[in-house]
């Protein structure tokens, strides 16, 4: 900053900057004569990139020179940084999210400081150009890409920045994100129960179906089966009272439960028949068959 002229006391006022390269000695100097100036350029093309220098400024007038600042350090500028981030990977977390993760360049292949790294995204049918840019802080080396289109394919590219600009881009890698998560319900549900009096184990004999979620109504636990048909069959023994719900699922994740179905039990003495006591060799189970039709409908 310069002096303002009531404190120069004097005539020939200028400015004496003294600077050396960082953990030398001998002091370099040279004389501003104009008390308006407020920058001094040093020009050397042998100076490395961002080189740290101590400078120091001091201040004359026709009387003698005056005192001189405290020392501080500067930087020589530097250069973009001449080489690409390695290794850069990226894996789809949701319909709309992805993480993208990449190497430092080598030390010894690049000049200057890195201060982040850049990741431009841009879907398959866009330009690159217009791609979307998340720029990184210090030594970070994974960001998360958000707010994407579902089930699309993308481009992801890193190179890394600092003052001077960005580097060299890394090879692009490609990741698809996950199908959109169903939004409505299972609709159109029947169940229609039967019973029959079998000589089978107490297991359950079941088909599989999109997601058929099951429990008996005493318990928290829910059993799930999931299948690609539109109609799955249940035997679940005949004394428990038995919730249904159905749901839509996709690698975006599940959909909204249809309503609660509930099957409620059969009475032992029907289930029975009235019949005579049975054997240890062969165990008579009630089963109630419960046949569900689903009519599925999405949107995203």
């Amino acid at each position: 900053q310069t002096v303002p002229e009531e404190l120069q006391n004097g005539g020939g006022f200028g400015y004496v900057v003294a600077f050396r390269p960082f953990g030398t000695v001998s002091w370099m100097q040279t004389v501003v004569a104009s008390p308006d100036t407020a920058r001094y350029v040093f020009r050397n093309e042998t100076l490395p990139p961002f080189s740290p220098y101590e400078v120091k400024v001091g201040v004359y007038n026709n009387k003698g020179e005056g005192s001189f600042s405290p020392v501080t350090v500067v930087y020589s500028a530097e250069e973009e940084p001449t080489r690409a981030p390695t290794t850069v990977l990226a894996r789809s977390l949701s319909a709309s999210d992805v993480e993208v993760s990449w190497a430092p360049p080598w030390e010894n292949q690049h000049k200057g400081r890195i201060q982040g790294y850049e990741v431009r995204c841009w879907r398959h049918d866009e330009k690159e150009e217009n791609a979307k840019r998340i720029r990184t802080v210090g030594n970070q080396t994974s960001t998360k890409v958000s707010n994407l289109r579902g089930n699309a394919l993308y481009h992801l590219a890193v190179r890394a920045y600092n003052t001077a600009g960005t580097g060299p881009s890394s090879a692009a890698v490609n990741v698809t994100t996950k199908k959109p998560r169903e939004r409505r319900a299972a609709v159109n549900v029947a169940a229609l129960r039967a019973v029959a009096i079998s000589a089978v184990s107490a297991s359950s004999s079941l088909s599989p179906w999109p997601q058929v979620l099951y429990r008996w109504n005493r318990q928290s636990s829910t059993s799930v089966i999931e299948t690609n048909k539109t109609s799955v069959e249940l035997s679940l023994p005949f004394d428990e009272d038995y919730i249904i719900e159905i749901k839509p699922f996709s690698d975006g994740g599940d959909g909204s439960s249809s309503e609660q179905i509930r099957i409620p039990k059969i009475s032992n003495a029907y289930a029975r028949g009235g019949g005579s006591s049975t054997s240890n060799a062969c165990t008579l189970s009630a089963i109630s068959t419960i046949m569900l039709s689903l009519t599925a409908r999405s949107s995203l």
